[in-house]
This record gives C-alpha cells, sequence and structure tokens, in this order.
C-alpha cells in the first residue's frame, strides 16, 4: 500500500487508470472509500489519485501534528508520490481547504478545481456561523450520514446510509479540537488576487451543513467561480446522485483539460 512520507504524518493514496489526472480529496466524514462510485467511471479515461486525508483512513499523524494548515503540503507530497505533476482536483466539503489552498498556492499544477459542499476556507460572518455549527456537530456525534445527506435520503436510500456510515468508521477519530482547526487555515481574500485557476462550485439542494446561500457568499469571494446548484441532494451530491455529479464533473474537467 503507497504511502507518501511528511516529516510528521505517513499519507496513504491509490492511483487508478491512465491518462490526465483527477485528484479527490474527501471530507471529514470519509476516506478514500467514499469515491467508490467516481473512480471507475473517471478512472477509464484518467489517472485518478485518491488519498486519505492525515489523521483519516490508512493515514496516520500524531493527534498533535493534525492540523489543516498541513492539508495543500500533504497533497503536494502525494502528487509528488504518485509523479503527477499537474491535476484536476474534486474536493468534497473539509477537502475544499485542501483544494483551495493547493490552487493558491501551485496554480501551475492545478488544471481546475471542483469545491463541492465547501466553501474551501474562504469566510464571511455566514460562512462562520455555519462552520462552528458544523463543529458542533462534529465534537457531538461525528459527521456521520444524517446530516450529511438530504433530510429524506436515510428513508429512501437506508442501505447506502449504512455505507456511508460504515465508511467513515474506519477513520481512527481526530482529537476532539482536530477539525476546529480548519478556521485557523483560512484563504484570506488578499491571497485570491489575481486567482484564474477555473474553478466550480456545487452547492446541493438540501445542504444540511453548508446550505446554498452560504456558498453562494463563498462562491463569490472566489474570481471566475462558477455556482451550480444540485437538486434532490444534501452535502454529499457525489454520493446521493453519482451518475449526475460525474457527469457534471466530467464536462466541466473536459472544458478545461
Amino acid at each position: 500500500m503507497p504511502h507518501a512520507a511528511r516529516e510528521d504524518a505517513s499519507l496513504y493514496y491509490e492511483v487508478h487508470g491512465a491518462g490526465p489526472a483527477i485528484a479527490f480529496a474527501h471530507g471529514a466524514g470519509g476516506n478514500t472509500l467514499i469515491w467508490w462510485q467516481q473512480v471507475p467511471f473517471f478512472a477509464r479515461e484518467h489517472t485518478v489519485v485518491t488519498f486519505d486525508h492525515r489523521g483519516y483512513g490508512r493515514s496516520r499523524c500524531a493527534p498533535e501534528a493534525f492540523h489543516a494548515r498541513e492539508f495543500g503540503r500533504d497533497l503536494a507530497a502525494i502528487l509528488d508520490a504518485a509523479g503527477v505533476a499537474r491535476t484536476a482536483l474534486v474536493c468534497q466539503s473539509m477537502g475544499g481547504w485542501t483544494g483551495l489552498r493547493f490552487a493558491v498556492e501551485s496554480p501551475e499544477r492545478v488544471s481546475c478545481l471542483v469545491l463541492s459542499g465547501t466553501p474551501g476556507g474562504v469566510f464571511t460572518p455566514k460562512i462562520e456561523e455555519s462552520f462552528f455549527r458544523v463543529g458542533r456537530i462534529a465534537a457531538t456525534e461525528g459527521i456521520r450520514a444524517r446530516p450529511a445527506l438530504a433530510p429524506d435520503f436515510p428513508a429512501r436510500q437506508p442501505e447506502l446510509t449504512h455505507l456511508y456510515d460504515q465508511i467513515g468508521a474506519h477513520n481512527p477519530g481526530l482529537p476532539r479540537a482536530g477539525l476546529a482547526t480548519l478556521a485557523q487555515a483560512r484563504v484570506e481574500p488578499a491571497e485570491l488576487a489575481g486567482y484564474r485557476v477555473p474553478t466550480l462550485m456545487i452547492s446541493g439542494e438540501h445542504d444540511q451543513l453548508f446550505a446554498p446561500d452560504v456558498l453562494k457568499e463563498a462562491a463569490a469571494l472566489i474570481p471566475g467561480c462558477k455556482l451550480v446548484s444540485f437538486p434532490g441532494t444534501g452535502h454529499s451530491p457525489y454520493f446521493e446522485a453519482a451518475p449526475r455529479f460525474n457527469a457534471l464533473v466530467a464536462d466541466f474537467i473536459a472544458a478545461h483539460r
């Protein structure tokens, strides 16, 4: 099992397929396994890189070494280990902090960026309010299926709801304040001056964590960002409606190859 080494973390990653690269960054309720509906689809024409963030899945770091400010440098180490010079990035929720930070710091390595259900590290008072509410949920019950999916999804798809929670159960558990470090890893407005990476933000119609009006504010802060409303889903369109999500993302990536 391949791992990329950093001085304070061992980062698990996988590579599938061949062709122009796409890297997928999971959210706080997932890990590498959560992309089970994306890997087979995209690997037909792309090199697909999935990975576990530090402290998730099969990646390891000491509790005191978990900090979201390391996510962008972790991704750089993973891409270097995988031999990927340039990639499209598809980021879900917490993974948006990884993707936008990496796109800001290494734009020459990013063909385009997809942010799904995530403000990506930009903040307004409204985004901050939602962020701290998500933090309270994470600290009490964890990011489980029910808040991460549309309100009616568990009744419609109990098997997939169960699968979502089973995938998350493979995470070893973060320090209690782990997700709070996302608030300390912001992308400041000045850092986005001159930002030119083509960016698509996907907003689930029934997102219970980052509501559509919150993501609308986030998209407005990212130069050139295109906002798309995704009907009928909650916080996790990639999981709830994978065929539609995959088609949307594939078209965006193809337009910016």
